[in-house]
C-alpha cells in the first residue's frame, strides 16, 4: 500500500538510519583504523628500531674488525713459531752433544787405571750424515794405543759398550789390533794400536735416548 504524508516538510518525521547499518560501519571503520595503525607501526616504529640496530651492528663490527684482523695475524705468526719450535725440537732431539760426548770418553779412559786397561789415542774423527737409503748416519773413528797386553783392548772396549758414551753408537767392533816391537828402554815396553769404530745410531734411535743426555 502506498502511502502519501501531506504533512508539510518541516512536520514530516525524519528517516533514521538503522542501528545495524551504523554498527556495521563503526566496526568497519574501527579495524580499518587498527590496520592503519599496525601498518603505520610496522612501517615506521619497527623499521626505525631495525634501522637504528643495524647501525649498532655496524659501528660494533667496525669496531672488531680491528681485532679479527689482529687476532688473525696473531694466529698466523703463532702457526710460524709453532712450526719452528717444531723443527727446532726435532734437530735438537736427534743432535748429539759432541763436548759431552768427548767428556764422557775422557772420563772412560780415566776409569781404567793401569791394571784394567792404559789407553790413549792419536786421533779422534766424527761424521755425521743423514743417509737413509743405506742406513749410515755417521761413524766416530780413533786410532788407540794400549800398553802390555792386548786383553787391554777387550776390557776397553767392553767397558766402551757398557758405557753411556756408547748410548748413541751401536756396539764396538771386535777387538782387534797389532803390536808394535818391543823396546825395552821405553815404558810400557810393548804398544798395542786398535781401531776405534762406532757407528752413529739413527735420528729415530737417538731421539729415544734424549732424556738420557744426548
Amino acid at each position: 500500500m502506498i502511502l502519501i504524508n501531506l504533512l508539510p516538510e518541516g512536520y514530516r518525521e525524519r528517516n533514521k538510519t538503522p542501528i545495524k547499518f551504523m554498527v556495521a560501519v563503526s566496526s568497519a571503520v574501527a579495524v580499518n583504523g587498527t590496520l592503519l595503525a599496525f601498518w603505520a607501526w610496522t612501517a615506521f616504529g619497527v623499521a626505525a628500531e631495525v634501522k637504528s640496530e643495524l647501525t649498532v651492528l655496524k659501528d660494533t663490527k667496525a669496531g672488531l674488525e680491528p681485532q679479527v684482523v689482529y687476532h688473525q695475524e696473531l694466529k698466523k705468526e703463532s702457526g710460524i713459531f709453532e712450526a719452528r719450535e717444531k723443527l727446532l725440537d726435532r734437530i735438537t732431539s736427534t743432535r748429539v752433544n759432541w763436548t759431552r760426548k768427548l767428556d764422557e770418553l775422557v772420563g772412560l779412559v780415566n776409569s781404567g787405571g793401569e791394571e784394567k786397561y792404559l789407553v790413549w789415542f792419536d786421533d779422534l774423527n766424527v761424521e755425521v750424515q743423514e743417509n737413509t737409503r743405506n742406513k749410515a748416519f755417521g761413524r766416530l773413528k780413533a786410532e788407540g794405543h794400549t800398553a802390555e797386553s792386548f786383553t787391554h783392548v777387550a776390557n776397553f772396549l767392553e767397558d766402551v759398550a757398557e758405557s753411556k758414551f756408547s748410548d748413541v753408537f751401536g756396539p764396538p767392533r771386535a777387538p782387534e789390533g797389532s803390536a808394535s816391537e818391543t823396546d825395552e828402554g821405553l815404558v810400557p815396553s810393548k804398544i798395542w794400536t786398535f781401531p776405534l769404530e762406532l757407528d752413529l745410531k739413527s735420528p729415530k734411535e737417538r731421539r729415544a735416548v734424549r732424556g738420557g743426555g744426548v
